[in-house]
Order: C-alpha cells, then structure tokens, then sequence
C-alpha cells in the first residue's frame, strides 16, 4: 500500500515522514503535491495588518501556510498582544502558531474528542462567544471559503480578510507528468490523501496533459479529510473515496480500512 499526500510543501514532505515513523507501523507514503505556495508580490497589507493588530479581538489562520506568511511580515522583536485570540483549524496550524511564539492560551483550535478539524469543528469553539462589533482578521490566500466568516459575521464581528500568500496549481512540466504517469500504472492499487477541493480539481487537466484522459482513476482509491472535499473527489471518477481525520495515524487506519487495501479485512 503506498498513500500519495496532495498537501502543498513542505507539508506534503512532513505528512510521507509522519506517516513512515508511525508507532503502530510506519506506512510507506509519496508526495505528490497538487497545489503551490507562493508569496505575494506585495506584503503591505500584511505589514499594515500587523501594526494593527492590537485593535482585533481574534486572527483566524486558515492553514500552517496562512501562519507562516503572516509571520515573514511580523516586525523586527513583535510579541503576540494580550488577549488577542488566535484561532486555529487544526494541529498543523496550532504547530506552526506556537513554533512562531503565539501563547498556548491564546489558541483556539476544534475539540480533538469530537474527531474533526476544519472550520465548522473550530466555530464550535468559538459560537459562544460575545462577538458584536469586535474585529476578525482572516488570513489565507487570495481567496478562500467563507462559511466561517458567515458566521462570524452573523454574530456581529467586523470581518477582515487578508490575503498573505497565492495558491497555485502544479506545474505541467515532464518530470510532474512522468511521475503521474507512475502513479496510475503501478501494480499496487494507492491510496490518494486530498485536504483541498482547489487541490484536487486540478488532477483532472493534469491527467489531460499527461496523456491518461479524463477520468483514469476508477480502480483508485481516495480519503478526504472532508464531505465537501470527497464531492470534489467523486467527481474525478475514483473508485473510493471516505472520510478520515487529518492525523497520520487516522489516515494509515482509514487506509488500511479500505476494501482492496493490503492488510484490510475484506
């Protein structure tokens, strides 16, 4: 079984080396990043940001990539401001908030119990909250999904999006169309990881531009890390496609789980 990490890098890197030194057994993983990180050509806005940040009530990070270009902005000796809320969808995100210095206690992340990150988990943590005419800064990418803004919104916050960085898709270059090629001929059936709709939809004209047609994945299978993502996923033709958590221990299971998947009950 080898399971092919869509995630941008360097996460796309980190999830193959989560997932070959899992405790339980380490699972042999490839990255095969469909989306690319780049930065702005101009950060003012997030230089402007910072020097009002001490007016918001909370900063939404949408992903480890919205903290990192967040914080390549940060003034030279910043601290994190007292009692400004940092609110997180997951544990990457949570990691990359504290490895830049954000307080423990100022972190709002989903229940780990309830066994879901992403923003529905996260507006469970923060619904309750008095948020009439306070200010939330969203950072993500040029663009982004909206419902948790929605609902802030609703709740009386003033919303502020900004955009710190730009998604790209993959480039159409020979090694990128070789490797593809790969991944659909060889012999064991994968298991493909996708955590962004926007990722992938992309597969479908890179299949195009490899050769292998519209819809090459029948005999694939695929784990989302949510519904809206699997409908995305669905759409490309695979197989399977199921739920699972975004931590590499709750992959390799989901994985394993999988009818066809070496080491599976059926």
């Amino acid at each position: 079984m080898a399971i092919i990490v869509t995630r941008p890098q360097p996460q796309a890197d980190e999830w193959v080396a989560a997932l070959g030194a899992l405790r339980a057994g380490p699972v042999a993983a490839v990255a095969f990043p469909l989306l690319r990180i780049a930065p702005l050509a101009d950060d003012s806005a997030v230089v402007r940001a910072w020097q009002a940040l001490p007016q918001a009530s909370a900063v939404m990070f949408v992903s480890a990539h919205a903290v990192a270009a967040f914080f390549a902005a940060a003034p030279v000796g910043h601290t994190w401001p007292a009692g400004l809320s940092a609110a997180s969808t997951g544990p990457g995100t949570t990691a990359a908030l504290l490895a830049h210095g954000v307080p423990r206690s100022a972190i709002v992340e989903p229940d780990g119990e309830a066994g879901r990150f992403d923003s529905e988990a996260l507006w469970q943590q923060l619904k309750d909250q008095d948020w009439q005419g306070r200010r939330v800064l969203v950072v993500r990418g040029e663009d982004g999904r909206d419902w948790l803004a929605e609902q802030w919104r609703a709740a009386g916050a003033e919303l502020q999006h900004l955009a710190a960085y730009r998604r790209l898709g993959p480039e159409a270059d020979p090694t990128t169309l070789g490797v593809l090629r790969g991944l659909q001929a060889q012999g064991s059936v994968p298991v493909w990881l996708f955590s962004s709709s926007e990722a992938a939809a992309y597969l479908r004209p890179l299949a195009a531009a490899a050769g292998l047609g519209e819809s090459p994945w029948h005999l694939h299978r695929a784990l989302a890390t949510h519904e809206r993502i699997a409908e995305t996923v669905r759409t490309l033709g695979f197989g399977q496609v199921a739920l699972v958590v975004a931590t590499p221990q709750a992959v390799a299971d989901a994985a394993a789980a999988m009818p066809g998947t070496v080491g599976s009950a059926t």
